[in-house]
């Protein structure tokens, strides 16, 4: 019997407006190019519109689509982008605050512009962090130095400018050093690993697709009218119906994405976790390793689908 179990958490509303055959494959279907500026196609606007009707008409919660609702919606999809305020600067905030009040009027209308704006925004900005990362990276902190480091930052104020985020992301780098060090790992697999996580999680965003834009503004949307709503695109359906085939088997657990961490959000009943009493709820899962000999492999910073792939497999098998 496989020793851990993985179940997608379930929603209770899916949207799947054209089909996509294709394999996806995060290592090979997305060539990397650090300044391609997307844009929503043609169909997006569309599918938009049909969304926009569905839920607004026909959701079991019934909602006015107002200026309200369009705040909501605001926050949501530039928490789902930089939830831990690291990324954007305020005069960035400041430049979508205009749009706060009018998504109501873009979903009513099919105009995607401001989300696409915002995210390209935000890749700008992943861009140059990671540089900073790579480049502070190459000597080792001081850690005599008495500094406050605020590792929650989800309700703190956005950094001022540039130097104020990079001053943010130094201590951040230096909270992670310094846990590494107090495990005895050397400085030089400390960089190479920290390096490798930012480099890791910068790669899958400058993967991304016009439809992953599409489908984090959906589930800004979605999530503002009820939680346990979201939009599914042609990939993400495609993995949900694979979990629920049961042809696979994970580890007995909902998992679910927060920060940058893969974190359990509910043991399943009679499953192998539950059985194994090694894991329980709001646990973070930090690395994954297949068979009793494997390398863990660092999966923080990681997709959640992407850590639902290394983990599933058929039955019997070790992770």
């Amino acid at each position: 019997m496989k020793k851990l179990i993985l179940v997608v958490v379930v929603v209770f509303f899916t949207i799947n407006n054209y089909a996509q055959t294709e394999s996806h494959s995060i290592e090979n279907s997305v060539a990397i190019d650090t300044f391609k500026v997307l844009s929503p196609d043609k169909l997006h606007s569309k599918v938009d519109q049909i969304v926009t009707t569905l839920l607004t008409r026909y959701h079991y919660k019934k909602i006015d689509l107002n200026d309200s609702l369009s705040s909501v919606i605001f926050d949501n999809y530039i928490k789902s982008l930089d939830y831990n305020r690291v990324y954007f600067i305020k005069s960035d905030i400041n430049k979508f605050e205009k749009y706060r009040y009018l998504i109501d009027n873009y979903l009513l209308s099919g105009d995607l512009k401001v989300p696409y704006e915002i995210f390209n925004t935000y890749k700008e900005r992943m861009n140059n962090s990671v540089k900073y990362v790579i480049n502070e990276m190459k000597n080792e902190f001081d850690y005599s130095l008495n500094e406050d480091f605020i590792p929650r930052r989800d309700e703190a104020e956005w950094a001022s400018n540039q130097a104020e985020l990079n001053d943010i992301w130094k201590k951040r780098l230096k909270n992670d050093a310094l846990n590494k060090k107090l495990q005895k790992e050397d400085w030089e697999k400390t960089s190479e690993t920290l390096v490798n996580r930012y480099k890791r999680f910068h790669k899958i965003i400058l993967q991304y697709k016009e439809e992953d834009v599409f489908q984090l503004y959906m589930n800004a949307f979605a999530s503002a009218i009820d939680p346990h709503t979201s939009y599914f695109s042609p990939i993400t359906s495609e993995n949900f119906n694979i979990s629920m085939s049961l042809t696979f088997e994970g580890i007995g657990a909902s998992l679910m994405a927060k920060d940058d961490y893969t974190t359990i959000a509910r043991i399943i009943p009679g499953g192998p976790a539950a059985k194994s009493k090694d894991l329980f709820e709001n646990d973070r899962i930090v690395a994954v390793a297949q068979g009793e000999d494997g390398e863990p492999v660092d999966i923080i910073g990681w997709r959640l689908d992407d850590v639902i792939q290394l983990i599933r497999g058929k039955k019997g098998t070790l992770v």
